[in-house]
This record gives C-alpha cells, structure tokens and sequence, in this order.
C-alpha cells in the first residue's frame, strides 16, 4: 500500500455523498489546479480534517469522487433496463451531451475533469479509475447494442466497435467544448461550442438509424421462406 493510500476508515453512505458533491462544487469553483481539501471542507461545511480521516489525501479524494461519478452513471443506466434497446442507447447518449440550461456547471467541471485526466499518464491510481470509467461506458453502449441484436431491434454488427465509436465520438466532441470554448474567434468557439450536440445529432442520423432494422425487413425474409 503506498504512503498515502486511503485509511482504513469507513465512510458513512450520507458523509460520502455529501462530500462528493462537495468535491463537485469545488472543481467547479477552482478547477483542478487550484483544488484544495481546504476548499472541499469549506464547500461541504466540514473539518479539513474530517477529509484527511475518510480519505487521506486529495489524490485519493479524487479517486473516490472519480468511482463515485462511475456509480452515479451506473444508477441512471441501471434505472432504464426495462427500456427497449433504442429508448436505453438514446439515453446513454444523452447523458454524455450538456442539457442546454447546464452550460456553466458543464464546461467548468469539464475543464476541471481534464485537467485531471492530463494527471493519469503520471499517476497509476487515478489512471486505473479512468480506465475503469471509460471501459464501463463503452461496456454498456456494447450490452445495450447485444441486446439489441438478441431482440432483432438491431442489424447484426460488433457490438464492441461500434461501443468505442459512440464513446470515442461523444468523449472527443465534448473534450473539443472544452478546450476551444476560450478562443477569440466567434466562430471557432461557437463551434467547439454545440460540438457535443452536433455529434449526438450526427450519430442519431448515421449510427442509430442504421442500427434499427427496418419494419419491412422481417416481413421479407417469413415471405421469401414461404416462397421456397
């Protein structure tokens, strides 16, 4: 265990979650560079100490908020299981686009998450949480396509390939918000702006609709077998 892994002190489910919308709020207040535990405690109205005990440093911290951002997004995709494939995929779209009244909170935290992210190629802990964040959306745009295709809603395809176009589309368009969102340039920021909904309306258009098998398809194949 390294010398600042997380003590062996549990986190009531309430402290935890308070802490880590705590945690949220700062990020958007200060951004990563500037994060401090002292700016999360004062966000959650706790001891600077009361982190230290649960968590231990920022870094591990930031590791729990990063898993617990994970379990947040497996609650909503969990919530929509009794949905048919398409209604779940457009979901999980969805959720990977701003809301059109969240622009603020969205590019701040945006910003924020990847400056973290710029942290992982340098650090294990939280390069692992990311890769365990990312494999667990592509894994789920990939279930939801295999269900899909098991319920005849969708044409045979590699559920896997086309789980990492949908994530690798959406991650780069809002990643694109996020960084260009600061140009001079109108016309460049209003771009890198609508980026995320621009590639959700696209992949609606040339991945979604071209997953669904057409109405007429299954008629087709029962009329040709009477046929033979």
């Amino acid at each position: 265990m390294s010398s600042d892994a997380t003590p062996d002190q549990s986190v009531p489910d309430e402290v935890h979650d308070e802490l880590m919308q705590a945690t949220y709020r700062a990020l958007c207040a200060h951004g990563y560079a500037d994060l401090t535990m002292q700016r999360i405690a004062d966000e959650a109205g706790k001891s600077k100490s009361l982190l230290h005990y649960h968590y231990g440093t920022k870094r591990e911290l930031l590791v729990s908020f990063l898993a617990y951002l994970l379990d947040r997004f497996e609650e909503k995709v969990e919530a929509t299981e009794g949905d048919a494939p398409p209604e779940r995929l457009r979901f999980l779209l969805d959720k990977m686009a701003p809301d059109e009244d969240d622009d603020g909170d969205y590019d701040r935290f945006g910003l924020a998450l990847m400056e973290l992210r710029t942290q992982a190629p340098h650090d294990e802990a939280y390069r692992e949480q990311i890769a365990q964040n990312e494999a667990a959306i592509r894994e789920r745009f990939a279930d939801i396509v295999r269900d899909g295709i098991e319920q005849g809603v969708f044409r045979e395809v590699d559920a896997d390939q086309t789980a990492s176009l949908l994530f690798a589309a959406l991650d780069g368009a809002r990643l694109q918000r996020v960084i260009v969102s600061g140009s001079d340039a109108d016309d460049v920021t209003r771009s890198a702006h609508d980026a995320p909904h621009d590639v959700r309306a696209a992949l609606e258009t040339f991945v979604v609709s071209n997953l669904l098998v057409d109405d007429g398809e299954g008629e087709t194949s029962v009329a040709t077998e009477g046929d033979e």
